[in-house]
């Protein structure tokens, strides 16, 4: 039963996978000519953008990396996965000032917006690398004395059969 969810699981990414790049093409459907598209889902209004196709490109654009970044985040297993969080929150803050209307400078502001959930994360990766550094060196140590110890014995082995 677990590796059916799994297979399932599997499936599902690459299918979301596979759909990205053609997200970046759903804006050559939006009118060119009007800042109001009627579709299935409801009325996309261009709101500060010239028309609804420029809209739906910036909106659909940033769509597809934080659907990019998700999957990956969610799927990697290595230690510093939490990294990825940083662009993620930017992208997250690029999308909000795509959707917020009042916004006219789009992607401009938004580092600073995202600077005190980026900061922490940041420091995290700084102390973390840091401590990685200091338990390297500590085996490294470990190592070369093994190393020291290996061979002292080797020695001693050769000279005690001779």
């Amino acid at each position: 039963m677990d590796r059916k969810k799994s297979i399932k699981k599997g499936v599902a990414i690459s299918l979301l996978l596979i759909a990205t790049p053609f997200l970046f093409y759903v804006y050559k459907y939006a009118p060119t000519d009007s800042k109001e598209w009627e579709t299935i889902f409801g009325t996309i209004n261009a709101g500060n953008f010239k028309s609804a196709q420029s809209f739906v490109h910036v909106l659909f654009t940033k769509i597809t990396f934080i659907l990019l970044t998700s999957i990956w985040f969610l799927t990697s297993r290595n230690w510093w996965k939490y990294a990825i969080l940083v662009p993620l929150i930017m992208f997250l803050y690029q999308l909000y000032g795509v959707i917020n209307f009042q916004i006219q400078y789009i992607d401009e502001f938004d580092f600073w917006y995202s600077l005190p959930f980026i900061a922490p994360v940041i420091i995290f990766f700084i102390y973390l690398s840091y401590l990685i550094s200091k338990i390297d060196r500590h085996y490294d140590k470990v190592n070369e004395e093994l190393n020291e110890d290996a061979k002292e014995e080797i020695k001693k082995m050769f000279s005690d059969s001779l």
